[in-house]
């Protein structure tokens, strides 16, 4: 299993009593069965080599496989390549990872912690019995791409307590899942690894709540290697009176059009409305304390308003929404830091009937 919960890696003989294995992929579907195996190509699967225990590293690109294929060192060792599209079937020339990874004989069924730091793998050379666990730090043209590890809760919004969840996960501004995973029953803690170069939406989901997304733009990030990232994750409840803040709807610099990438959040918004049509919402906006009162009252107010008339477009009834932007009369946090002033800016709704 893939770290994005969602792309299955597999080895197995196409031919009914052949020793030899070629490598497949399958895809988690909506309904959570899985797709038919994918041969990943001629690239990967030499004729008459036996390719196995293959390893997708966190970077969702660089895979890590065993094969006797000619150019090893002996036996099965073990080789890397880089996925070149999402087609899973092309892919950089495969590289013999070398010694002291590889040796004369069996080495298979490699693996890695998520910052790519080290290696663990099994192999027959020299060991205490037919086939050892061994664990070898990587060069750094062994490794795969940096990536980001998020750690963190889930919470009740309201309580503060401990909730489990599922997590998801999507870029954006195209909405596109790519990943998912599990909370702890325990406490609510979770793991996850990105890849860098791509803007995600991160969210929890339980039922009778609604989450509070969180944005995590790794694609402005400078890549200086493993990065780790602690993000808690709340869940607010559906009843009347709570406020659920909205972490990526986007507005320029002094603007109120909105973002493309603030459609994905607003559809979640929609789909609450239209499950459950007893519910009537404020939309609030607010603003930091830069600039004039009566600028950030007409800013937020617009802002808001904006957000309204999305809801609107979708099919939601005016009668069911109303908007208000207060500017900078209710901070969450001082507007005398950098930190502050962000988690005052900011776009909200409330429930108030349900």
């Amino acid at each position: 299993m893939a770290h994005d919960g969602q792309t299955l890696l597999l080895y197995m003989s196409p031919e009914e009593g052949s020793a030899l294995n070629d490598l497949f992929v399958c895809f988690l579907k909506p309904d959570g069965t899985w797709t038919e195996p994918k041969n990943l190509g001629k690239k990967i699967n030499a004729p008459e080599t036996d390719e196995m225990t293959p390893y997708l590293a966190a970077d969702g690109v660089t895979l890590y496989f065993s094969s006797n294929r000619i150019g090893g060192l002996g036996d099965n060792d073990i080789w890397k390549t880089k996925r070149l599209d999402d087609s899973w079937t092309k892919w950089s020339e495969p590289e013999n990872l070398g010694a002291p990874i590889n040796s004369a004989n069996w080495d298979a069924f490699f693996t890695m912690d998520a910052g790519g730091e080290f290696a663990y793998l099994t192999t027959s050379e020299e060991g205490y019995g037919a086939s050892d666990i061994v664990r070898v730090r990587l060069l750094e043209e062994k490794k795969p791409d940096p990536v980001v590890m998020v750690t963190g809760n889930v919470y009740n919004k309201k309580t503060g307590e401990p909730v489990t969840a599922s997590l998801l996960y999507e870029t954006l501004p195209d909405g596109v899942q790519v990943g998912n995973a599990l909370s702890s029953p325990f406490d609510g803690a979770f793991k996850i690894v990105l890849p860098f170069n791509r803007n995600y939406s991160i969210r929890a989901t339980a039922n009778h709540f609604f989450s509070m997304s969180e944005n995590l733009n790794l694609d402005s990030m400078v890549q200086a290697g493993y990065t780790e990232i602690h993000k808690d994750l709340y869940l607010v409840p559906i009843e009347i009176g709570q406020t659920v803040r909205l972490n990526n709807v986007f507005f320029d610099f002094d603007k109120w059009e909105l973002r493309k990438e603030s459609f994905v959040e607003l559809d979640r918004v929609v789909k609450l409305l239209a499950e459950n049509p007893s519910i009537e919402i404020e939309l609030s906006a607010h603003t930091d304390s830069k600039g004039s009162d009566d600028y950030n009252y007409k800013l937020s107010d617009n802002r808001a308003r904006s957000v309204m008339e999305y809801l609107i477009s979708k099919g939601i009834a005016a009668s069911r929404l109303r908007s208000q932007g207060y500017g900078e009369t209710k901070p969450l946090a001082s507007n005398d830091t950098d930190e502050g002033r962000q988690l005052n800016r900011r776009v909200e709704f409330t429930i108030l009937k349900n």
